[in-house]
């Protein structure tokens, strides 16, 4: 665990970019890890000493909300970090109505998941040689 607390703020889709790319899709190009949908998003990032070292994505409808994009750097990953902003977006998910919070989470990183009660729902399915799980949390 981190001894710092990060500090959670809602950020502009252009902020989540770099690091949705050096993270999730380096060998891609940049455009890559732009969502079609990010205008209609809520963006979130983790600022340590005012640097950005984590970022996630929340888009609403109505009674479901998903999450996605989330990336954190590897100099600041398993120090608590990403718990902190996944709760964050968890509460604002709840707190915009939604009864429901789903992901599609790299297959490794569902254990990540299943600590905030994530349940993996259907078939394991691949993006590119990536195999990724759907993982949902009723709320």
């Amino acid at each position: 665990m981190t001894t710092s607390v990060p500090e959670i703020r809602a950020i502009a889709a252009e902020q989540t970019y770099p690091l949705r790319h050096a993270v999730l899709w380096p060998e891609k190009p940049f455009d890559y890890v732009k969502v079609e949908n990010d205008g209609e998003g809520q963006h979130f990032g983790a600022f340590l000493d005012q640097q950005l070292v984590s970022v996630i994505s929340l888009f609403v409808d109505d009674e479901q909300a998903r999450f996605r994009k989330f990336a954190t750097d590897p100099k600041f990953q398993r120090q608590g970090i990403g718990s902190v902003l996944l709760q964050r977006v968890i509460d604002e998910a709840r707190r915009l109505g939604a009864r429901s919070l789903w992901c599609d989470a790299r297959q490794d990183a569902t254990a990540f998941y299943q600590r905030f009660d994530m349940r993996a729902e259907g078939a394991v399915f691949y993006k590119g040689d990536i195999p990724y799980q759907r993982m949902r949390l009723a709320l």
